[in-house]
């Protein structure tokens, strides 16, 4: 699945959220330098606002549709995963990894992160958690049993900042068993985002199954969802939660 996010470049950039100014701030003042390295940058989002806050930016990223909308927001980014990677002698002061890491082995990933980072550099890989309002999650499990009966979606089944804390457990397993690494620690930002209907469905065929829906199967979704949508007011405020797992390289070589 994660290369599918590729199929259309130019709408993942345009419709999902950025960062929180604060956690970017946060990783800078944190970090020993402005030499960062963003693993999994996709389209350039969150390498783009470490850039805008003074640093030196690299992506690595696999998907080169991702990598080349990138390049033409003017970041640096060089096509492989993380682990097949070869840094050479550059070293930086954070890796960062926004809605990425868990494409990563977390083991393999970390030790890389420890072999690319210098001592005192910051390894933080984040995401974003939200959560709908119930009446719009309760409308939405609707609209996605009425469009597409066999689809494994139900937005009701686990709330979503539950979900995520599975991925902080296995980074933070990541980095231990890894080695080379102080104690991670747990950061985290709250914020909200209003959703008009169609920036909902604009932002929905760039999210998880529905990047691999045929055309069909996708118009029907996005209509039952519209509908929906214009159900329960038109629009809606999300409520996000971004999660950080982050931890210092230790040592002094």
């Amino acid at each position: 699945m994660a290369e599918s996010f590729g199929v259309d470049a130019e709408r993942y950039d345009r419709t999902r959220p950025p960062y929180p100014e604060a956690l970017v701030r946060r990783v800078v003042t944190a970090s020993p330098g402005k030499a960062v390295l963003d693993v999994g940058c996709g389209t350039g989002i969150a390498a783009r606002q470490f850039r805008d806050a003074g640093c030196h930016v690299l992506g690595v990223e696999p998907d080169a549709r991702m990598a080349e909308f990138a390049r033409r927001g003017g970041i640096a980014v060089e096509v492989a995963t993380f682990e097949d990677w070869d840094a050479g002698a550059r070293r930086f002061d954070a890796v960062v990894a926004g809605q990425a890491w868990h494409w990563v082995d977390p083991v393999a990933g970390a030790a890389k992160a420890v072999g690319v980072l210098r001592p005192g550099g910051r390894l933080a890989a984040f995401w974003h958690a939200f959560e709908l309002p119930a009446e719009v999650t309760d409308a939405l499990a609707a609209a996605y049993r009425q469009a597409l009966p066999d689809l494994p979606l139900d937005p009701r089944a686990t709330r979503r900042e539950e979900a995520y804390e599975a991925l902080l457990d296995r980074a933070a397993d990541g980095m231990r068993a890894a080695g080379g690494f102080g104690a991670p620690e747990r950061w985290r930002f709250d914020w909200e985002r209003t959703y008009t209907r169609d920036e909902w469905l604009d932002q929905l065929p760039t999210s998880g199954v529905f990047t691999r829906l045929p055309a069909d199967g996708l118009a029907r979704v996005l209509e039952a969802v519209g509908a929906a949508v214009d159900e329960v007011g038109g629009g809606f405020t999300a409520r996000y939660a971004t999660k950080v797992i982050t931890a210092v390289r230790t040592g002094d070589a």
